[in-house]
């Protein structure tokens, strides 16, 4: 998720009342949204309220949670608390899962190394054995 975060999609490009038509709400709406802290619009130098990309996203989830699913504005901000927690969680097991696999490499290639050095050191000799090198 942080990746199409990072592409763009929290450029502050919409100005209220475009971000409040993509999202399928009124302006007012997105003000009280704000106030709430449910979603957190840029401002511009002129202190003009911008929405990015994210942004109407978020408003669109919003949205469909209320509407559609009857979930209050206490249980939006659960799911959205919830939701950041889930991507951070995801980005720590993302770490552990490539932490484990470089470690695994390393212990591969240390057993690999002990293996080759203790096929130099032991010699086979025909019906006499083993016998180790430098012994």
């Amino acid at each position: 998720m942080k990746n199409q975060r990072s592409s763009g999609k929290d450029r502050p490009v919409y100005m209220i009342s475009v971000a409040a038509e993509l999202a399928g709400m009124h302006p007012q709406t997105l003000r009280i949204y704000e106030r709430k802290q449910l979603v957190q619009p840029k401002r511009s130098a002129g202190n003009t309220r911008l929405y990015s990309e994210a942004d109407v996203e978020r408003l669109q989830l919003i949205q469909r949670l209320t509407q559609e699913e009857g979930v209050n504005l206490a249980g939006v901000m659960r799911i959205l608390e919830l939701q950041v927690e889930i991507e951070r969680l995801q980005e720590d097991l993302d770490c552990a899962q490539q932490e484990a696999t470089t470690t695994e490499r390393r212990i591969a290639d240390e057993i690999q190394a002990v293996r080759k050095s203790l096929r130099a050191d032991i010699v086979h000799v025909p019906r006499g054995g083993i016998i180790r090198r430098g012994l």
